[in-house]
């Protein structure tokens, strides 16, 4: 059997939290050593949201420190910049020449910008070609995506498959992966964690911050000496991603028998945060103290992913009656 080419990104739109730990960069990290696997850090997909080039360029390098301090490894995994290959801005043009606008109107990102009166760019219209040409070009065979991406696979799958039925052979069709922890990470205010939000928790905080955020977490008013319920309380649903079971279970056990206040249980998980988190945040801190071998990754990573997109567009190309 082939080795499979596995692909997955994330957009540099702020300091990377929690959330994309869990429900992206470990399991990438996990797929590391079943495949070819191919990471990106997709700014020209943060275009969409980020638009002050400095804050996009720290960005970009805060989304490659927390990669490797997680335990990414550049000699397994190929990890890069998107507008690095320029080759896929190319291949999305082309792709768009064949995509249905029906299609395209029928995505959530789309949908969701209208349903709150927004007016879309046509960034974010046409970013389900940009994110096919990211998975096609370097034929991505395995897409390990939560469940609220997967319909970008399929948007994917199809234009594949239009493209070959059109030209010939020149994609592999993708199947997604489906994560099931993506959607379970918990915001501080219960929903799930997102920037857009304002509920994250970011990876490598100060001491000082990250106790602030998780002290801030919103509770009601259930006094001290009262029981309190466990279910659907983000300071026990935060928890349950660093403590083990039976730390979980006093936790729920002490909810609710009360005599233990919200604060006392902040300060648990603040503990289980800071501590799980330890052996990464010294690695992060030995990275960040060497900003050229960081580079250096980005720029190998790219090297490697272009060569194979550039194979891609040149078989596209021929296909498509491109050049010469």
């Amino acid at each position: 059997m082939a080795t499979p080419h596995i692909l997955s990104g994330i957009k540099p739109t702020g300091k990377p939290h929690i959330g994309n730990y869990f429900g992206m960069i470990r399991p990438a990290i996990d797929w590391q050593d079943r495949g070819k696997a191919f990471y990106f850090i997709a700014d020209y997909h943060a275009l969409t949201t980020v638009t002050d080039p400095k804050l996009l360029r720290q960005y970009t390098r805060d989304v490659a420190l927390d990669f490797l301090a997680c335990g990414l490894d550049p000699a397994k995994a190929v990890l890069f910049r998107q507008s690095d290959v320029p080759q896929v801005a190319e291949l999305a043009w082309i792709l768009s020449c064949v995509t249905p606008m029906p299609m395209l109107e029928n995505c959530h990102a789309y949908k969701d910008h209208l349903a709150k009166d927004k007016v879309p760019s046509h960034g974010l219209f046409a970013y389900p070609v940009l994110m096919a040409a990211d998975i096609l070009i370097y034929d991505s065979n395995v897409v390990p995506v939560g469940r609220d991406q997967k319909q970008h696979v399929e948007v994917t799958r199809d234009l594949a498959q239009k493209m070959n039925a059109l030209y010939g052979p020149v994609f592999v069709v993708p199947e997604p992966s489906i994560l099931p922890t993506v959607e379970t990470i918990p915001g501080l205010d219960g929903r799930k964690m997102s920037k857009s939000y304002n509920n994250t928790l970011e990876l490598f905080p100060e001491e000082k911050a990250l106790r602030k955020k998780i002290m801030s977490i919103p509770t009601d008013s259930t006094p001290l000496e009262a029981p309190k319920d466990p279910a659907g309380s983000a300071i026990v649903s935060l928890y349950r991603l660093f403590a083990d079971e039976a730390q979980v279970r006093q936790m729920e056990a002490d909810f609710r028998q009360g005599g233990t206040g919200y604060g006392e249980f902040k300060k648990r998980l603040f503990e289980a945060v800071w501590t799980g988190f330890a052996p990464m945040r010294e690695r992060r801190a030995e990275l960040a103290a060497d900003p050229g071998y960081v580079e250096s990754v980005l720029k190998a990573g790219a090297a490697q992913a272009g060569a194979l997109a550039e194979a891609t567009m040149r078989r596209v190309r021929l296909a498509t009656g491109l050049g010469a």
